[in-house]
């Protein structure tokens, strides 16, 4: 058995209240990284979670877009689509529409996966991204600041899909992943990889998700079939960031906690 992982939970009022609570965490961790080192690196997730984040990261009315050091972050992507840019099933280009053209980041730091290309040669050429902007040697894998990730209604993260090879790769950086079910490729980052983010973090939100949360958190291990299971951060450490509805089926969570943007309840699991 894997060593075991602190869940730790928070649940908000509101999926509002919960999006705030993304963007603060988004910049706390870009400035810390900064501070300490003088850059920051984050990986990305698509899906309709994450647009409530990025709509206020670049709200010039809040308080991210003037001061979050945007020149000193560099932007990676967690898993992509196999369409253009353009498209609007891109990960890549939802986070472009509603976040990179209005926040002053550097063209030069944002590496997208190109969703475009044939899904074998997009997945080698953003492997060869990683090792040459973060300077990576042999086995060495990237450790992000912080990873951001969502979890699908059949348990699947990143395009990470239930019984599919992805699951199986843990020398690679970053592979094409064929998910049958949906009869399609993707292009995603491995789970080993992910593992290694000093923050990694679930965002959920919606009735949808209570089942599914529940059975990856509560449930039977069984990460061929539920592959958010194999997201188990080097560190010991795993963050849930939760709506009510999605934390409806999880242990009552008891510490309550009060901020400017809002109240929360912290909920821990040793899973």
């Amino acid at each position: 058995m894997p060593a075991s992982v602190t869940v730790t939970y928070q649940v908000w009022s509101t999926p509002e209240q919960m999006a705030l609570a993304s963007a603060r965490l988004f910049a706390e961790r870009v400035e810390s990284a900064v501070a300490c080192r003088g850059i920051s690196r984050i990986a990305l997730s698509g899906g309709s979670t994450p647009q409530a984040t990025f709509k206020l990261l670049a709200d010039p009315a809040g308080p991210f877009l003037a001061t979050v050091p945007w020149d000193k972050l560099q932007l990676f992507w967690v898993d992509e689509r196999t369409v253009p840019p353009d498209n609007p099933q891109s990960n890549y280009g939802v986070c472009r529409d509603l976040l990179l053209t209005k926040v002053p980041i550097p063209e030069g730091n944002v590496f997208r996966m190109e969703g475009e290309l044939e899904p074998e040669e997009a997945a080698a050429r953003y492997e060869s991204t990683l090792r040459n902007v973060m300077k990576l040697e042999g086995a060495e894998s990237p450790a992000f600041d912080l990873v951001v990730l969502g979890m699908g209604p059949d348990g699947h993260t990143a395009s990470l899909f239930p019984h599919t090879k992805a699951l199986d790769e843990v020398g690679r950086l970053v592979v094409a992943n064929e998910v049958p079910q949906m009869k399609t490729w993707r292009i995603t980052l491995t789970w080993p990889v992910i593992n290694q983010g000093s923050e990694v973090v679930f965002e959920m939100e919606g009735k949808g998700k209570t089942d599914i949360l529940a059975e990856v958190l509560t449930g039977k291990r069984d990460p061929e079939r539920l592959p958010s299971q194999l997201i188990r951060p080097r560190n010991g450490k795993l963050l849930f960031l939760l709506d009510q509805d999605a934390a409806a089926k999880l242990p009552a969570a008891g510490e309550l906690f009060t901020t400017p943007d809002g109240s929360y309840r912290v909920g821990r699991l040793e899973v």
